[in-house]
This record gives structure tokens, C-alpha cells and sequence, in this order.
């Protein structure tokens, strides 16, 4: 098993993707990156803090690769803007990548330069792992506990189409 924490927006529509993957054994909703020696959601959504909404995997390399996981990671988001997801705007919504073993830090690398090389402009920080803040249980599993939540069903059905479209050969059945 391995964990990878990831940050492309919104905790809740990034959860939406990768809890619909084969090989992830579970996704947990939190706060990376910051100064402060504590997170909460009100917090870090006014964007003083420095901390990320990011979503903690824990998958099964066997099953799904890391380069596949980051394939989705990159395709499901937009990496090209600084500090925003569509509506979402701010600092706590930037992508970032937080690996948790060096070992990773050379296919996260080589994710990017791949990318770099199709002409895309990633502004996709990556980083050392530190400290995860989970999110408060109300944000856990949110799209599945929230199907009328207006933002939601705004948001994250796009990315499901996507990954539908583009990875469904990774996707749980």
C-alpha cells in the first residue's frame, strides 16, 4: 500500500474522483501545507492559513499504478492555474502534489515534465509531505452523503464524465 496526498481544488469533487478507482482502499478529506499548528474548514477557506483542501489516498500499487493515479490527477483537474479550481479561488484550492515517500517524487517529476513537454503550463507545486489535518466528518465522503448539494452536482459530475471517458478501465464497476 501507498498514500499520496493530493491537492486540485475542492476536497469534495477531488474525493468524488478517486474514490471511484480500483485499487484505492480509501480517501480522506484534509488540510496540508500550512503555517498554523492547526486546521479546520473555516479556517482554511478564508485563505489566511496557507493550508490546502487535499484528499489523503491510501491504493494499491498493484492495481493502480502511481503514474495512473497521477494520469487521473492531472486529467480531472485544470494544473494550469495559479491558486484556482473553476469557481473556487484561492490558495487553499491550488494543485499540489504532497508525496510521502522519495521514491515518488521522480514519477510526480516525470507526470509534470510529460506534460511540460505537451506544451501545457503546470503550476502544479510539489512537496514533502508534513502534517495532514483530516477535515471535519461532514466533509468525508460528501458527494455520496450530499447527492442534492447544489455545488456538487455542479461540479463534480463534469470530472465523472471525464474520468469515465478517459479511465474507465481504472474505474470500479
Amino acid at each position: 500500500m501507498q498514500t499520496i496526498i493530493l491537492g486540485g481544488g475542492c476536497f469534495w469533487c477531488t474525493e468524488s474522483v478517486f474514490l471511484s478507482l480500483k485499487g484505492v482502499q480509501s480517501v480522506v478529506s484534509g488540510y496540508m501545507g500550512g503555517e498554523s499548528a492547526t486546521a479546520n474548514y473555516q479556517a482554511v477557506c478564508g485563505g489566511n492559513t496557507g493550508h490546502v483542501e487535499v484528499i489523503k489516498i491510501e491504493f494499491d500499487e498493484s492495481v493502480l499504478p502511481l503514474e495512473v493515479l497521477l494520469d487521473v490527477f492531472f486529467g480531472t483537474h485544470d494544473p494550469t492555474t495559479k491558486d484556482r479550481q473553476g469557481n473556487d479561488v484561492g490558495s487553499q484550492y491550488r494543485s499540489v502534489v504532497f508525496y510521502t515517500d522519495e521514491d515518488q517524487k521522480p514519477t510526480v517529476d516525470r507526470t509534470i515534465n510529460k506534460l511540460r513537454d505537451m506544451g501545457l503550463n503546470i503550476v502544479t507545486e510539489v512537496h514533502p509531505a508534513v502534517d495532514f489535518y483530516k477535515a471535519e466528518d461532514a466533509h468525508q465522503d460528501f458527494f455520496n452523503n450530499n447527492p442534492g448539494q447544489a455545488y456538487c452536482n455542479f461540479a463534480i459530475p463534469p470530472k465523472l464524465a471525464k474520468l469515465r471517458k478517459e479511465f474507465s478501465q481504472y474505474m470500479v464497476s
